[in-house]
């Protein structure tokens, strides 16, 4: 999930962002699937590293040569980069932990609350004006997280505030992202965050570091590279078709999540578990529709 939106304004070609929206969330999905499976082997705090010093390393090669590193970390709101990079850290480190103890689905499913906590917390923050509407569709994502973990159900446990803190984290990340996006490029911002986190996650390694394999090497390089290319891929989407349009497919991550759950850790989310999903994913479109609506009126 990204709500950095580099422009779509006169977007003409659909198929082709919808063809981009769908490979990115994939590569989401894998990330997160590379997650879950060395975060059996390698503590949290080093997974967590591994991706974003990839991410970081990737756009380096790619952007500064570009542009000039003086330019892609020029920011006017140091302050507000540096925490909207610890929202994202908080988002990777609550969800990473969580996959230890929460099936792949329904541990995505939950963090897709955060556009709905987006309308929420737009309110009391950036004093935007919420609509009947819109509050119906965030309690409607909340009836669907208590569907998925149902009390007395397997996943009532602590375990599944770690992605709702996950989500929440991302929720204040989207709405710093919207903050900053009248001043600073999408490139800086993402840039700045991949940096800032690189070195904070670094200067944590030392007390978590255990020395990986060849093969989960190549995974935490997998890990990383799947990141860094959902986010381009999901910029390059916006670019070819509006928001509006892509919603749909953004929650093409929790179906490609639920098959990697089920092919690599023979877990299917059970008939409770799918109807609470499916409501997540309706409120979440209602929300959308009605930004649409408004960005159109």
């Amino acid at each position: 999930m990204n709500v950095n939106n580099p422009g779509y304004k006169g977007a003409e070609q659909p198929i082709k962002g919808i063809a981009l929206i769908c490979l990115a969330v994939l590569l989401f999905a894998s990330h997160d699937t590379l997650s879950k499976y060395l975060s059996g082997f390698y503590p949290i705090v080093m997974v967590v590293w591994a991706r974003y010093v990839v991410h970081t390393l990737l756009m380096l090669v790619i952007f500064v040569p570009r542009s000039g590193f003086s330019v892609v970390v020029r920011t006017q709101r140091p302050g507000l980069q540096l925490l909207r990079a610890l929202c994202l850290i908080g988002t990777s480190l609550f969800f990473t932990s969580g996959l230890r103890y929460i099936p792949l689905a329904e541990a995505t499913a939950v963090t897709f609350l955060a556009p709905l906590l987006v309308t929420a917390l737009s309110v009391p923050l950036l004093h935007e004006r919420v609509t009947r509407n819109q509050w119906l569709a965030v309690l409607g994502g909340f009836v669907g997280v208590l569907i998925v973990v149902r009390p007395g159900g397997a996943l009532f446990t602590p375990a599944i505030l770690l992605p709702l803190c996950s989500a929440l984290c991302f929720g204040f990340y989207q709405l710093l992202t919207r903050l900053l996006s009248g001043i600073d490029s999408p490139t800086t911002s993402n840039f700045l965050t991949g940096i800032l986190n690189s070195l904070i996650m670094t200067a944590l390694l030392p007390f978590f570091w255990s020395t990986p394999t060849l093969l989960h090497s190549l995974f935490m390089i997998g890990l990383g590279t799947c990141g860094m290319l959902g986010h381009m891929l999901l910029t390059q989407a916006f670019r070819h078709a509006a928001p509006a349009m892509l919603a749909p497919f953004s929650y093409g991550q929790i179906l490609f999540a639920g098959i990697y759950g089920y092919l690599i850790f023979d877990h299917a989310p059970d008939g409770f578990a799918i109807l609470g999903i499916a409501v997540i994913c309706v409120s979440g479109l209602a929300v959308a529709w009605a930004q649409s609506k408004r960005s159109s009126a």
